[in-house]
Order: structure tokens, then C-alpha cells, then sequence
């Protein structure tokens, strides 16, 4: 393997982690900064919405406002290089918190898993996702949201 494909892999892992922190954290600044600004991207599998990057921040900030806390376990990485794109699956882990706790009733929480799969670019600001399609593969907990 060669430094520039080592290089790429390292910053298309980073792209991955800044899409985790900006979904967890809420901050749709970094999280635009994750895609071009023609991308596509697909949440339908998981009940999200499906559109452009403006569509579906607009859209999903409100949706991801329901809940206290989330993270994102994102693995697995498989990246195919293909000079200025790559494909890019990775599996994802995703805690979620509905509620605080409050006067010892639990907090309602859920999880659920599946892959994230990108088509990347090669910018002048780094690699962007161009296109994301969140496949979900499996839900537990939501009986507990009702």
C-alpha cells in the first residue's frame, strides 16, 4: 500500500468520525461539511428522510431533537479506492436516549444497527460524501418508546 492510498484511507476514516460527532452532537455546520453540496442522501430505512443536503438537514435536526442523547459506533470500514472516488461501506451502532430520566422513572431508550454506504469524492477541501444511503438492518428497544 502506498502513502497517498494510506493517506486517503486515514482521511476518509476522519470523515466518518466528523459525520458521527456532527449526528451526535447536533451541530449541522459540521455535519454539511461532511458532503458536497449536491449530495444525495437517504435515511428512509431507518424513518428518516431522503433528499438533498439541505432537505435533510431540515428535515432531520427536528426529527434528532426527540431524543436526550445518541452516539454513533461506526466500523468496519471497507473503502474502495478508485483514484478521486471511493465507495465506502462501514457498519454503524447507534444508542439512542428519548427521555431523561426524571423522579427515578428510566429513561426510554432504543438501539439499532446496520451500514452506512458513501460514494466519496476527492475535493480541494478533502474527501465528501457525494451520496449516502443508510441501510438499516435491525431495531431493539422500540417498545419501550411507546
Amino acid at each position: 500500500m502506498d502513502l497517498r492510498t494510506i493517506a486517503d484511507r486515514i482521511e476518509i476514516t476522519d470523515l466518518l468520525t466528523r459525520y458521527a460527532q456532527a449526528v451526535d452532537t447536533k451541530d449541522w455546520s459540521l455535519y454539511r461539511t461532511v458532503f458536497t453540496a449536491d449530495a444525495a442522501i437517504d435515511y428512509t430505512t431507518a424513518g428518516g428522510p431522503a433528499g438533498s443536503l439541505d432537505e435533510v438537514v431540515t428535515q432531520l435536526a427536528p426529527m434528532l431533537d426527540l431524543f436526550a442523547r445518541t452516539q454513533h459506533f461506526v466500523s468496519n470500514i471497507a473503502v474502495d479506492l478508485d483514484g478521486d472516488t471511493a465507495s465506502v461501506q462501514a457498519m454503524f451502532f447507534n444508542p439512542m436516549i428519548v427521555s431523561e430520566a426524571s423522579d427515578g422513572v428510566p429513561a426510554k431508550q432504543f438501539y439499532c444497527g446496520g451500514w452506512y454506504h458513501h460514494e466519496l469524492v476527492r475535493t480541494e477541501d478533502g474527501w465528501r460524501s457525494r451520496k449516502l444511503y443508510e441501510e438499516s438492518a435491525w431495531f431493539d428497544g422500540l417498545d419501550r418508546l411507546a
